[in-house]
């Protein structure tokens, strides 16, 4: 018979696994996002937004431009998308507190997606298979939808969200063999939302940190 330490142990043990098992699911938004300046009401599709829903509730939502501009055709293999740096990319809600890629402490609010290359440095060694990805900044501080900082402006502006010296990152992917739109897990942390902005098929890994 189990002695009642044990029998505490293996609930808890059950709990957890419980919490961790637990599927984000994807919700549809027929709203506008809160707060939205004048200046991108043309360029956001407001009516058409997407709710990530965790464990705890609403993780976060993302409302997307009504088409992602054209760039140059990327550099190298380890480039997925021909979007010119600093794009908008959209709009990023964090209901409650949120994270980035990196696990930094995002606080609840609304910030742009603006789209980047990580630089080929040892810092960034080995972070992802590939070097897109997205900086948020709060939206207050980023009036123009239109502007398309270099990198080390993108990075300084993205700063405001993280409150550290490193940007607030979410990692780009091309979305394999997906359904649009969905949210489904990747790996054994990584939940991914899989959408079509225009004819771009882009994937944005909203929740996990990535172990490296």
């Amino acid at each position: 018979m189990l002695k009642r330490p044990v029998l505490l142990v293996c609930a808890a043990l059950l709990a957890a696994f419980s919490i961790y098992a637990q599927d984000y699911k994807l919700e549809p938004i027929d709203s506008p996002p809160p707060s939205l300046p004048a200046a991108y009401a043309p360029v956001i599709f407001q009516h058409s937004g997407f709710r990530v829903v965790g464990p705890n509730g609403a993780w976060c939502e993302v409302w997307f431009r009504n088409a992602i501009p054209p760039g140059p055709k990327p550099a190298d293999s380890s480039i997925s998308f021909g979007i010119a740096q600093g794009t908008l990319l959209g709009i990023l809600r964090f209901p409650a507190q949120g994270a980035d890629r990196r696990g930094q402490v995002i606080p609840p609010g609304v910030y742009t997606l603006r789209y980047s290359n990580y630089p080929v440095d040892g810092a960034h060694q080995g972070v992802a298979p590939q070097r897109d990805f997205a900086l948020m900044t709060p939206l207050a501080s980023d009036p123009d939808p239109n502007a398309t900082p270099n990198f080390d402006a993108l990075v300084q502006m993205s700063t405001k969200a993280s409150g550290t010296p490193h940007p607030a990152v979410l990692s780009l992917e091309t979305p394999m063999d997906a359904k649009f739109p969905s949210v489904a897990k990747e790996g054994d942390h990584d939940w991914v939302l899989n959408v079509k902005v225009g004819d771009l098929q882009i994937a944005i890994i909203v929740a996990g940190k990535y172990e490296g």
